[in-house]
Protein backbone atom coordinates (compact mmCIF):
# COMPACT_ATOMS: atom_id res chain seq x y z
CA UNK A 1 0.00 0.00 0.00
CA UNK A 2 1.18 3.24 -1.09
CA UNK A 3 0.83 7.03 0.36
CA UNK A 4 1.21 10.36 -1.38
CA UNK A 5 3.16 13.30 0.80
CA UNK A 6 3.20 16.57 -0.64
CA UNK A 7 7.12 17.96 -0.15
CA UNK A 8 8.45 21.20 -1.75
CA UNK A 9 9.31 19.64 -4.73
CA UNK A 10 5.65 17.95 -5.39
CA UNK A 11 3.71 14.97 -4.30
CA UNK A 12 5.92 11.96 -3.31
CA UNK A 13 4.67 8.05 -3.45
CA UNK A 14 5.61 6.51 -0.59
CA UNK A 15 5.51 3.00 0.72
CA UNK A 16 3.01 2.43 3.62
CA UNK A 17 4.91 0.13 6.30
CA UNK A 18 2.95 -2.94 6.29
CA UNK A 19 3.57 -3.73 9.92
CA UNK A 20 1.37 -0.32 10.07
CA UNK A 21 -1.74 -1.18 8.38
CA UNK A 22 -1.40 -5.06 10.16
CA UNK A 23 -0.87 -3.11 13.97
CA UNK A 24 -3.95 -0.57 12.63
CA UNK A 25 -6.26 -3.79 11.45
CA UNK A 26 -5.59 -5.81 14.76
CA UNK A 27 -6.11 -2.18 16.89
CA UNK A 28 -9.59 -2.11 15.25
CA UNK A 29 -10.58 -6.16 15.45
CA UNK A 30 -9.87 -5.54 19.09
CA UNK A 31 -12.24 -2.44 19.45
CA UNK A 32 -15.14 -4.32 17.53
CA UNK A 33 -14.21 -6.97 20.10
CA UNK A 34 -14.80 -4.89 23.16
CA UNK A 35 -17.79 -3.64 21.60
CA UNK A 36 -18.97 -7.36 21.02
CA UNK A 37 -17.82 -8.49 24.47
CA UNK A 38 -19.70 -5.64 26.53
CA UNK A 39 -22.46 -4.58 24.70
CA UNK A 40 -23.62 -6.64 21.84
CA UNK A 41 -23.59 -10.12 23.20
CA UNK A 42 -26.03 -11.42 25.72
CA UNK A 43 -25.16 -12.50 29.13
CA UNK A 44 -25.61 -16.19 29.64
CA UNK A 45 -28.11 -17.33 32.30
CA UNK A 46 -25.59 -19.24 34.18
CA UNK A 47 -22.67 -18.17 34.13
CA UNK A 48 -23.73 -14.28 34.18
CA UNK A 49 -21.35 -11.47 33.47
CA UNK A 50 -18.30 -12.84 34.19
CA UNK A 51 -18.26 -15.60 31.19
CA UNK A 52 -17.33 -12.09 28.99
CA UNK A 53 -14.09 -13.15 30.26
CA UNK A 54 -14.33 -16.68 28.19
CA UNK A 55 -13.62 -14.55 24.62
CA UNK A 56 -10.48 -13.89 25.87
CA UNK A 57 -10.04 -16.97 27.53
CA UNK A 58 -10.79 -19.30 24.66
CA UNK A 59 -8.18 -18.03 22.02
CA UNK A 60 -5.50 -17.13 24.24
CA UNK A 61 -5.94 -20.64 26.04
CA UNK A 62 -5.47 -22.09 22.37
CA UNK A 63 -2.64 -19.85 21.54
CA UNK A 64 -0.63 -21.04 24.22
CA UNK A 65 -1.09 -24.78 23.05
CA UNK A 66 -0.40 -23.33 19.72
CA UNK A 67 3.00 -21.58 21.15
CA UNK A 68 5.01 -25.02 22.17
CA UNK A 69 4.02 -26.36 19.10
CA UNK A 70 5.39 -23.63 17.47
CA UNK A 71 8.23 -23.70 19.44
CA UNK A 72 8.45 -27.51 18.82
CA UNK A 73 7.93 -26.76 14.98
CA UNK A 74 11.22 -24.15 15.26
CA UNK A 75 12.89 -26.74 17.46
CA UNK A 76 13.25 -29.57 15.13
CA UNK A 77 13.49 -27.75 12.43
CA UNK A 78 16.84 -26.11 13.86
CA UNK A 79 17.93 -30.20 14.67
CA UNK A 80 17.51 -31.45 11.29
CA UNK A 81 18.93 -28.86 9.56
CA UNK A 82 21.35 -26.48 12.12
CA UNK A 83 19.79 -23.46 10.36
CA UNK A 84 19.81 -20.15 12.78
CA UNK A 85 16.09 -18.94 11.35
CA UNK A 86 14.77 -21.99 13.11
CA UNK A 87 15.98 -20.76 16.36
CA UNK A 88 14.79 -17.65 16.02
CA UNK A 89 11.42 -18.97 15.02
CA UNK A 90 11.49 -21.44 18.18
CA UNK A 91 12.56 -18.89 20.69
CA UNK A 92 10.28 -16.16 19.21
CA UNK A 93 7.32 -18.30 19.53
CA UNK A 94 8.01 -19.04 23.06
CA UNK A 95 8.75 -15.34 24.06
CA UNK A 96 5.14 -14.78 22.78
CA UNK A 97 3.76 -18.17 24.52
CA UNK A 98 5.21 -17.13 27.93
CA UNK A 99 2.65 -14.10 27.21
CA UNK A 100 -0.54 -16.10 26.42
CA UNK A 101 0.07 -18.91 28.62
CA UNK A 102 0.08 -15.97 31.44
CA UNK A 103 -3.03 -14.44 29.98
CA UNK A 104 -4.83 -17.83 30.15
CA UNK A 105 -4.15 -18.41 33.26
CA UNK A 106 -5.24 -14.70 34.77
CA UNK A 107 -8.17 -14.97 32.43
CA UNK A 108 -8.99 -18.34 33.74
CA UNK A 109 -8.69 -17.50 37.29
CA UNK A 110 -10.90 -14.74 36.78
CA UNK A 111 -13.99 -16.84 35.66
CA UNK A 112 -13.61 -19.52 38.54
CA UNK A 113 -13.49 -16.47 41.46
CA UNK A 114 -17.14 -16.12 40.95
CA UNK A 115 -17.89 -19.91 39.64
CA UNK A 116 -15.36 -22.22 41.84
CA UNK A 117 -15.19 -19.83 44.76
CA UNK A 118 -11.46 -19.69 44.62
CA UNK A 119 -9.16 -18.16 42.33
CA UNK A 120 -7.34 -21.29 41.76
CA UNK A 121 -7.95 -25.22 42.22
CA UNK A 122 -5.55 -28.19 41.24
CA UNK A 123 -7.58 -29.34 38.46
CA UNK A 124 -6.37 -31.33 35.34
CA UNK A 125 -6.74 -28.87 32.89
CA UNK A 126 -5.40 -26.04 35.12
CA UNK A 127 -2.26 -27.59 36.64
CA UNK A 128 -1.49 -28.91 33.10
CA UNK A 129 -1.53 -25.69 31.72
CA UNK A 130 0.38 -24.05 34.66
CA UNK A 131 3.09 -26.77 33.68
CA UNK A 132 3.40 -25.08 29.51
CA UNK A 133 3.81 -21.63 31.30
CA UNK A 134 6.40 -23.15 33.42
CA UNK A 135 7.59 -24.97 30.55
CA UNK A 136 7.83 -21.29 28.45
CA UNK A 137 9.84 -19.80 31.22
CA UNK A 138 12.09 -23.12 31.65
CA UNK A 139 12.80 -22.58 28.10
CA UNK A 140 13.38 -19.09 28.17
CA UNK A 141 16.03 -19.15 31.37
CA UNK A 142 18.05 -21.94 29.03
CA UNK A 143 18.18 -19.55 26.50
CA UNK A 144 19.40 -16.98 29.01
CA UNK A 145 21.69 -18.66 30.70
CA UNK A 146 23.43 -21.99 28.40
CA UNK A 147 26.26 -21.38 26.62
CA UNK A 148 25.68 -19.08 23.97
CA UNK A 149 26.34 -20.33 20.39
CA UNK A 150 24.61 -23.92 18.58
CA UNK A 151 25.25 -25.73 21.43
CA UNK A 152 22.79 -23.17 24.21
CA UNK A 153 20.41 -23.64 21.24
CA UNK A 154 20.67 -27.11 20.47
CA UNK A 155 19.69 -27.81 24.47
CA UNK A 156 17.14 -25.01 24.32
CA UNK A 157 15.67 -27.20 21.17
CA UNK A 158 15.51 -30.38 23.00
CA UNK A 159 13.48 -28.33 26.26
CA UNK A 160 11.32 -27.28 23.07
CA UNK A 161 10.50 -30.83 21.41
CA UNK A 162 9.85 -32.31 24.92
CA UNK A 163 7.44 -29.64 26.21
CA UNK A 164 5.06 -29.98 23.34
CA UNK A 165 4.45 -33.20 24.75
CA UNK A 166 2.17 -31.23 27.54
CA UNK A 167 0.16 -29.95 24.28
CA UNK A 168 -2.52 -32.94 23.78
CA UNK A 169 -1.92 -33.77 27.71
CA UNK A 170 -3.83 -30.31 28.19
CA UNK A 171 -6.50 -30.36 25.39
CA UNK A 172 -7.93 -33.86 26.17
CA UNK A 173 -7.58 -33.20 30.04
CA UNK A 174 -11.05 -33.25 30.11
CA UNK A 175 -11.16 -36.96 28.81
CA UNK A 176 -8.53 -38.49 30.96
CA UNK A 177 -9.33 -37.08 34.34
CA UNK A 178 -12.73 -36.14 36.00
CA UNK A 179 -12.15 -32.60 36.19
CA UNK A 180 -14.29 -28.96 37.14
CA UNK A 181 -13.00 -27.59 34.08
CA UNK A 182 -15.64 -26.69 31.03
CA UNK A 183 -16.07 -29.02 28.21
CA UNK A 184 -14.38 -27.58 25.25
CA UNK A 185 -16.36 -25.47 22.58
CA UNK A 186 -14.21 -24.61 20.04
CA UNK A 187 -12.15 -27.87 17.90
CA UNK A 188 -12.78 -31.89 18.12
CA UNK A 189 -14.55 -32.77 20.52
CA UNK A 190 -16.75 -29.69 21.36
CA UNK A 191 -20.02 -29.46 22.83
CA UNK A 192 -21.71 -27.19 20.41
CA UNK A 193 -23.61 -25.75 23.47
CA UNK A 194 -22.63 -21.65 22.32
CA UNK A 195 -25.49 -19.84 20.87
CA UNK A 196 -25.11 -17.56 17.66
CA UNK A 197 -24.28 -14.56 19.03
CA UNK A 198 -21.89 -15.99 21.61
CA UNK A 199 -20.26 -18.01 18.30
CA UNK A 200 -19.73 -15.26 16.57
CA UNK A 201 -18.29 -13.21 19.17
CA UNK A 202 -15.99 -16.00 20.29
CA UNK A 203 -14.91 -15.75 16.57
CA UNK A 204 -14.22 -12.33 15.99
CA UNK A 205 -12.14 -12.21 19.38
CA UNK A 206 -10.25 -15.43 18.42
CA UNK A 207 -9.27 -13.69 15.08
CA UNK A 208 -8.25 -10.01 17.45
CA UNK A 209 -5.96 -12.27 19.21
CA UNK A 210 -4.88 -14.16 17.08
CA UNK A 211 -3.85 -11.27 14.89
CA UNK A 212 -2.24 -9.51 18.00
CA UNK A 213 0.10 -13.08 18.46
CA UNK A 214 0.80 -13.09 14.93
CA UNK A 215 2.28 -9.38 15.14
CA UNK A 216 4.02 -10.03 18.46
CA UNK A 217 5.64 -13.58 17.53
CA UNK A 218 6.60 -11.78 13.44
CA UNK A 219 7.95 -8.99 15.91
CA UNK A 220 10.20 -10.96 18.07
CA UNK A 221 11.58 -12.75 15.71
CA UNK A 222 12.79 -9.59 13.77
CA UNK A 223 14.42 -8.99 17.07
CA UNK A 224 15.97 -12.28 17.26
CA UNK A 225 17.41 -12.13 13.43
CA UNK A 226 18.65 -8.33 14.56
CA UNK A 227 20.27 -9.54 17.40
CA UNK A 228 21.80 -12.54 15.57
CA UNK A 229 22.93 -10.30 12.56
CA UNK A 230 24.73 -7.80 15.04
CA UNK A 231 26.37 -10.98 16.91
CA UNK A 232 28.00 -11.94 13.47
CA UNK A 233 28.81 -7.89 12.27
CA UNK A 234 30.99 -7.94 15.88
CA UNK A 235 32.61 -11.14 14.98
CA UNK A 236 33.38 -10.16 11.29
CA UNK A 237 34.76 -6.24 12.83
CA UNK A 238 36.78 -8.56 15.45
CA UNK A 239 38.39 -10.83 12.95
CA UNK A 240 39.28 -7.76 10.48
CA UNK A 241 40.92 -5.68 13.16
CA UNK A 242 42.83 -9.35 14.32
CA UNK A 243 44.01 -9.26 10.71
CA UNK A 244 45.02 -5.82 10.08
CA UNK A 245 46.67 -5.10 13.98
CA UNK A 246 48.72 -8.35 13.43
CA UNK A 247 51.03 -7.65 10.77
CA UNK A 248 51.25 -4.04 12.07
CA UNK A 249 52.38 -5.08 15.44
CA UNK A 250 54.69 -7.70 14.30
CA UNK A 251 56.03 -4.19 11.77
CA UNK A 252 56.39 -2.28 15.04
CA UNK A 253 58.62 -4.96 16.71
CA UNK A 254 61.04 -5.39 14.11
CA UNK A 255 61.48 -1.38 14.27
CA UNK A 256 61.76 -1.61 17.91
CA UNK A 257 64.52 -3.95 17.87
CA UNK A 258 66.10 -2.26 14.50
Amino acid sequence: MHIVHRSSGGYVLRAFPARTIWLALTAGLMGLTLWLIFIWVPTESNLGEVQRALYFHVPVAILALGAIVLVAIGSVGFLITNRPRWDWFAHASAETGVVVGALALITGSIWARPIWNVWWTWDAKLTTTLILWFIFIGYLMLRAYAPPGRQGARLAAILGVIGAIDAPIIYYAADLWRTAHPGRVTGPGADGSLESEMLLTLLVSSIAVFSAFAYMLVERYRVRKSEADVIELGRRIQMAHSEVSGPATGALKAMSKG
